[in-house]
């Protein structure tokens, strides 16, 4: 793939789309789904789940009976759900502990507060509330935005909503916020997503990098954690199947398809969206509304 010298980025009205993934049992995940993350099926046909919180879909799953475990190899880290308001995410917490969801970690990243998990396939999950902008660290040594990992208090933020009734389901302003891929090269991954596909650099790390439009601390990071060099996952893996970026209209979609024609990235149009995989087979579908 070649490095085209000046492009230009993606605008900053861009927003992410459903997130498809695979999973051996669509009824033990859809169960999974409602009651702890408060999601709602939008729709089923054979093997294929939609599910949202009343509004775009945001979860798809495609069930693959006899599906393996992931393991060491590129693919998906996490997708993050994005909650409106932090009294969401304290609803978001009470809803896992009420339906014996086990939390891997959380954490406040200065940008932002977030819940981790894993569906029961080992799907990775954050939820999480944005901080207002002008609250953000600043950045230093290359990175416009100073995220951190600090400890999150769960007690205070549960307080949040102590004297509140039982939601048994998320707000319609959940969104996807970010996805987060393991990758197997970062300087490859940065030629991509950030040369080909126009998303900028935030913040950098030894390990990781996390990129996005219009000023957004990441609307998608890569990291090498799962080992340096690894490839593409495996035929019948549970995982990721593709994430979706939304543009605003066909000429934002074209301006993305001349990028990537000039970077030799190999591209297929249907039913006006625009098709492409990363350097590890990983599928991204750019459409408009």
């Amino acid at each position: 793939m070649s490095h085209p010298a000046a492009l230009t980025t993606l605008p900053a009205t861009l927003r992410l789309g459903a997130v498809h993934l695979t999973v051996a049992d669509a009824d033990r995940a859809v169960t999974f789904y409602e009651d702890a993350l408060g999601l709602r099926v939008h729709g089923r046909e054979a093997r294929v789940v939609s599910l949202g919180a009343g509004a775009s879909d945001l979860v798809v799953l495609h069930e693959e009976p006899g599906a393996r475990p992931a393991g060491r190899h590129a693919g998906l880290f996490h997708v993050a759900l994005l909650h409106p308001s932090r009294e969401e995410l304290a609803r978001a917490l009470a809803r896992l502990s009420d339906a014996g969801a086990r939390l891997q970690g959380a954490a406040d990243h200065g940008v932002s507060e977030a819940l981790y998990l894993a569906d029961p396939d080992g799907n990775g999950l954050e939820l999480y509330v944005d901080r207002p902008r002008e609250d953000w660290p600043a950045g230093s040594g290359g990175s416009r935005v100073g995220m951190f990992t600090a400890p999150l208090d769960l007690h205070a933020l549960l307080e949040t909503v102590r004297r509140q009734e039982h939601r048994p389901r998320s707000s319609a302003g959940l969104v996807v916020g970010h996805v987060h891929l393991h990758v197997g090269d970062l300087a490859r991954a940065l030629a991509f997503y950030g040369d080909a596909l126009g998303l900028e650099r935030m913040t950098s790390l030894p390990s990781a990098e996390f990129l996005a439009a219009g000023g957004y601390h990441h609307h998608l990071a890569v990291n090498t954690w799962a080992g340096e060099g690894v490839g593409p996952a495996p035929p019948g893996t549970v995982g990721l199947r593709r994430w979706t970026v939304v543009l605003e209209d066909a000429d934002q979609l074209d301006a993305v398809a001349r990028r990537l024609a000039e970077a030799g990235v190999e591209t297929q149009r249907s039913d006006g969206a625009l098709h492409a995989r990363d350097p590890w087979g990983i599928a991204l579908s750019v459409v408009v509304p």
